[in-house]
């Protein structure tokens, strides 16, 4: 197996006394899809948080493309090609589509850290996404499932290796979710990307990845096929304390 592009190696992250991260392992590849899953509370955000150096672990260490970045700013990981969205979409809502994907290249500088020909044209990117129609509209008069799809523009105007996606599917419909979902597989197949998605919606999730994380209060608890993830007690288990998500796992 080719060398991780990013690995996260015992990261603990506490606050005060709650410690939110214990000792959490992650290697991501080369043009994998990776599902990060776990109850409410679970560490999933915070463990991204640390994996795109929003904030710094207490313990561990985090090394990209062979560069420990462990501490760094979260630019600093950007520059290495992690590029990641958030649960609500941060997008400048007077500026256009158009400019909000130009700003992602503009951050991205001189910088190339792939050659597909999509990160050079902000038009591509919004055509990837289905959003080329609206190049002109100003970002905070699209709908909020239309805001996620250009929070994606903007963090992949940025050339990343690895996208880290948080909960992109919040609030959508059953259609658009699916829709949601098959676009993070192009993403991955077509740009060939990395992917690291946290998503609620469990079954549509492990419907679309080969490879699931799970997160329990802090820790690590599986990590494999989401076929074998799905049937693991530990992961039942954890889950048995929301309504309905035992019956998602096993479907």
């Amino acid at each position: 197996m080719p060398e991780a592009l990013l690995s996260a190696r015992a990261i603990t992250v506490r606050f005060g006394g709650l410690v939110a991260c214990d000792g959490v392992d992650l290697e991501v590849h080369p043009g994998e899809l990776v599902g990060l899953i776990g109850p409410n509370g679970a560490g999933k955000t915070t463990f991204f948080h640390a994996l795109s150096g929003v904030i710094a672990p207490d313990a561990g260490r985090l090394v990209v493309g062979g560069a420990d970045l462990t501490g760094r700013a979260a630019h600093v990981f950007a520059r290495h090609g992690v590029a990641r969205t958030f649960q609500t979409p941060r997008v400048f809502r007077d500026m256009s589509a158009l400019d909000n994907v130009r700003f992602g290249l503009e951050f991205a500088g001189r910088r190339r850290v792939h050659a597909h020909d999509a990160f050079d044209d902000p038009r591509a990117i919004l055509g990837f996404l289905g959003l080329g129609e609206a190049a002109a509209v100003p970002a905070g008069a699209l709908t909020p499932a239309r805001q996620r799809l250009l929070e994606i523009g903007m963090a992949l105007a940025a050339r990343p290796r690895v996208l880290l996606l948080d909960e992109v599917a919040a609030g959508l419909t059953h259609t658009e979710l699916e829709a949601s979902a098959a676009l993070i597989r192009r993403v991955r197949d077509q740009l060939g990307v990395a992917v690291v998605w946290i998503e609620h919606a469990v079954r549509v999730l492990m419907d679309h990845v080969e490879r699931v994380a799970v997160l329990h209060q802090g820790r690590k608890i599986a990590d494999g096929d989401p076929r074998a993830v799905s049937r693991d007690p530990a992961v039942i288990e954890a889950y048995l304390g929301e309504e309905g998500e035992p019956e998602r796992l096993a479907a």
